[in-house]
């Protein structure tokens, strides 16, 4: 599948692949470093659900 989408954003000029794994999962972390990926530490992922959520969609800030 990834060489699938590394094709497919080759075919589309892209000029990275991104994804998202969990840190605690060393099984996948260790098989995408094999295939020369490297993790962006300086980013987090944000997420928002719930209240905030529901807030958020009437304009309100927190």
């Amino acid at each position: 599948m990834l060489s699938h989408l590394a094709n497919l954003a080759l075919e589309r000029d892209c000029g990275r692949l991104e994804w998202s794994v969990l840190g605690w999962n060393q099984p996948a972390l260790k098989f995408y470093d094999s295939i020369g990926a490297e993790p962006i530490s300086e980013w987090t992922v944000q997420r928002i659900t719930g209240n905030s959520l529901i807030s958020l969609a009437k304009g309100n800030s927190v």
